[in-house]
């Protein structure tokens, strides 16, 4: 039973952070921190509020005191159970792995990718529900990764109740990724920044005192010297070599990306300084700047690329398949086999919550299937024997259904829109740009400057060491560091908003948005449609409501997961012992237990008026019964997300058109563009998810940002622009976004556009301090009057310059949260 909470005025709600877009018109959700709807609601979501009460029954207060003060909502943990057979055969067979071992006395051990971990108190909380099973042994949870192992006694721990215990905490279980073959680009980096600083510590130690008057003709100078080159070396060959390397693939590319400068740099400060060593001229030896120069750019990348990383593996590798398929032998036997080995003719068995790999006919008599996932159609559809079901239907019924493949896995339309995109690498021609000019001045005015002071004074060595000073001082900084730390800035910022940027050349793409292009089911409304009669639940009484959450528990039916969502948001009810629930493909579940028969479904068939009649896709209500008397009627509406209509108000008034595609009945998009108030002429329905690519392929991809939720998106994602997704718990879009939003509005996507705006500013700003700066420092180099005292404190002045200019110009985005 539910715990009794206290009031939701006591608390008072957290202030949101300064710079918000619009003020918060709620409190924040007690559960997840992320702000509700309005000062009523201590929730942001059913999902939260559940949770919140399973915490508090299961006596596991602390995580409140121990988690961040923004995490995930937990709008995901209403969806069907996910099947966690392949959960239970992985223990059986680490179980028979650890029993072959001849006198071993290991315990059976397994890994396993975990989504959901967002701080230490979901550490400390799947800890503690791993310790309240039976059996349990150790476990380790590694946030970082987002994976975890544990152990266990065999013959007492039950791994698919525990993955089913987690799932109901919004934490999801797939099987373990594959090892990399390599680590992280930002974990190899990370090495590289601990050899450079190392180098520079050692070449400003044995640098300074040159710079506090030792005389060259001092007994160890010439020592010093000859270490500082040796570690400047190591540290340009060592950790500088990963610029170099970028820097040459770009050129054969024929790319100007920033790293071809940042190698320029280096080396030319690098080459100089060799020569004024080898030539014992220590005025023109600039060892120190190299390699504190080489451990700022690699800082910078890092902080560019860990973030993304970090959003990255939030996310489940791998989404499971709840069982393989059951396929009929030539002896009449049931095999398992994977989707991908299914051919035409093959006779096979489709579960409850699977999905129809291949087109197929069905043998049954009949079966319910959702088909949101191919054509966005939020209700079921009942299909007779006989009839065609297509490739990407879900059985939503509890029975198995019976059907003859009439295709190969190879030629179905599943297989074409899960198939991992190749989307071919984005151009930043605006750095481009910026870059070929960088190069271009640069190289003229220290050809200029060595080739004035050759002619004018005939002294080679002081002309070269004119050319060494204006590669030098022309420190990129503010691209190499300043950049992407504004980045990073950004994808922080987003992530207090529930906006997670998966692909950091999101941003470059983003100034070239000028389409928003919709899918409707899931993305503009909610997934699962909405009770309009709540309180027709609050009349139950506690026999009812148990038997109603039994009815709707394990059924996948749209309706049924809505009032599943309905009751558990009120309390946390344990469901009747019974066997099992019966099902009548379109008409309803039922279940008997003390005697009575409880039905859920439609009012003739529940209450025993009529004959089974053919159900009806524009039924929006249920009858709830018990021995034929109705007890109440449930009616359901497709619902918005909550603040749709004035988010796209907001994005349009940016200058951008809104499309919606979507696969869902004409009558019920015209509904929706006119209560979004958009142009009708841009709501296209009944489209197929061929039908949608064709479209952003004629109107516009390279310039659209397309937002869906199933893989009927799926080609169309691949020719959009920018892409980003609501539902992070079905894997494909998930892993071809560039972005992803969680929480029950919209507001994040113009969150994205609105902190793009604050860093391309802060981009800006940045440009025009890189040119007065270089101006400067380059025209005290050509002039002869630049040496290495001076450029080791103009690079870290000119840097903190930068990161001031960062600080500003990014002060506005930072502590906002996402307006959910």
């Amino acid at each position: 039973m539910g715990v009794l909470l206290k009031s939701p005025a006591k608390r008072e709600a957290a202030p949101a952070g300064r710079g918000a877009s619009q003020p918060v018109r709620g409190r924040n959700c007690l559960h997840c921190g992320i702000p509700t709807r309005n000062e009523n609601e201590a929730f942001c979501c059913s999902g939260c509020a559940y949770v919140h009460r399973l915490i508090h029954d299961e006596g596991l207060e602390n995580y409140y005191r121990i988690k961040n003060p923004t995490t995930i909502p937990a709008d995901g943990v209403f969806l069907a159970e996910r099947g966690y057979e392949w959960l239970r055969d992985a223990q059986r067979a680490s179980e028979s792995e650890v029993s072959a071992q001849a006198g071993s006395r290991g315990s059976p051990e397994l890994r396993v990718d975990v989504q959901g971990i967002s701080c230490a108190g979901c550490v400390w909380l799947i800890d503690r529900l791993f310790q309240k099973q039976r059996g349990a042994g150790r476990i380790e949870v590694n946030a970082q990764s987002g994976q975890m192992r544990f152990t266990w006694e065999a013959g007492l721990f039950d791994a698919g109740e525990f993955g089913r215990t987690l799932q109901k905490f919004n934490y999801l279980l797939s099987p373990a990724s594959a090892p990399r073959s390599a680590p992280s680009e930002s974990s190899r980096l990370v090495r590289r920044i601990g050899l450079a600083a190392a180098c520079s510590m050692n070449v400003m130690l044995f640098t300074l005192p040159s710079y506090f008057g030792m005389e060259s003709t001092f007994t160890y100078a010439r020592l010093f010297a000859t270490l500082s080159l040796g570690f400047a070396t190591l540290c340009v060959f060592g950790a500088g070599e990963y610029f170099i390397v970028k820097a040459v693939r770009s050129i054969r590319e024929r790319i100007l990306s920033i790293d071809v400068p940042i190698a320029l740099g280096i080396l030319g400060a690098y080459a100089g300084s060799t020569a004024g060593w080898w030539l014992r001229e220590e005025r023109y030896v600039y060892f120190d700047f190299v390699s504190t120069f080489i451990l700022l750019m690699l800082v910078g990348r890092w902080a560019q690329l860990v973030a993304v990383e970090r959003n990255q593996r939030r996310l489940l590798a791998e989404q499971p398949t709840p069982d393989r398929i059951r396929v009929a032998s030539e002896k009449g036997e049931w095999r398992k086999v994977s989707p991908e080995a299914l051919k035409r003719g093959d006779r096979f068995l489709l579960g409850s919550g699977q999905m129809l790999p291949v087109e197929a006919r069905l043998l049954s008599d009949s079966v319910e299937m959702n088909l949101s996932w191919i054509n966005g159609e939020s209700e079921p559809r009942v299909f007779r024997a006989g009839q065609r079901v297509p490739s990407g239907a879900m059985n939503v019924g509890r029975e198995d259904g019976r059907f003859t493949a009439i295709e190969n896995w190879s030629s179905s339309l599943l297989n074409e829109l899960t198939k991992p995109s190749q989307r071919i690498g984005y151009r930043h021609k605006f750095l481009e740009r910026v870059v070929q000019g960088y190069l271009v001045a640069i190289l003229a005015a220290a050809s200029t400057a060595g080739a004035t002071w050759w002619w004018t004074t005939g002294d080679l060595l002081k002309s070269g060491a004119v050319i060494t000073a204006v590669l030098v001082v022309s420190c990129p900084c503010a691209i190499g560091l300043a950049f992407p730390l504004a980045e990073e800035i950004a994808t922080v910022a987003l992530r207090r908003r529930g906006v997670f940027v998966r692909d950091a050349q999101l941003w470059p793409r983003l100034r070239r948005v000028k389409n928003l292009v919709f899918d409707k089911t899931g993305t503009l409304t909610l997934e699962t449609p909405t009770l309009r009669n709540p309180r027709a639940l609050q009349e139950l009484n506690e026999a009812q409501r148990r038997a109603l959450i039994t009815l709707v528990r394990d059924t996948l039916h749209p309706v049924a997961r809505s009032l599943h969502e309905a009751l558990l948001e009120r309390a946390v009810l344990e469901p009747l012992p019974v066997d099992g629930v019966r099902e009548v493909v379109g008409q309803g579940v039922s279940l008997e237990h003390g005697g009575r028969i409880w039905k859920l479904g439609r009012a003739d068939w529940a209450m025993s008026r009529a004959p089974f009649a053919s159900s009806s896709d524009e039924n929006n209500e249920v009858c709830f019964a018990c021995d034929g008397r109705e007890i109440a009627s449930f009616s359901f509406t497709e619902s918005l997300r909550f603040d749709a209509i004035e988010e796209l108000q907001a994005l349009r008034r940016r200058g951008l058109t809104v499309s919606v595609l979507s696969g869902d009945k004409k009558s019920k998009v015209n509904d929706l563009v006119g209560r979004l108030g958009l142009d009708p002429q841009r709501a296209h329905a009944e489209m197929t998810p061929r039908e949608k690519a064709s479209w952003l392929e004629r109107e516009g991809g390279v310039s659209s940002l397309i937002l869906g939720d199933g893989a009927n998106d799926s080609l169309a994602f691949d020719r959009a622009l920018c892409r980003g997704t609501p539902v992070v718990h079905r894997g494909v879009l998930a892993e071809k976004a560039d972005f992803y939003y969680l929480g029950r509005g919209i507001g994040g996507v113009r969150a994205l556009f609105e902190i793009d705006d604050a860093r391309r500013r802060t981009h800006n700003a940045l440009l025009v301090f890189s040119v007065a700066y270089n101006l400067c420092a380059v025209g005290l180099a050509a002039t002869g009057h630049m040496s290495p005292l001076l450029a080791a404190i103009l690079m870290p002045v000119s840097s903190l310059a930068t990161l001031g200019i960062v600080a500003l110009g990014m002060r506005g985005v930072r502590g906002i949260t996402l307006q959910s």
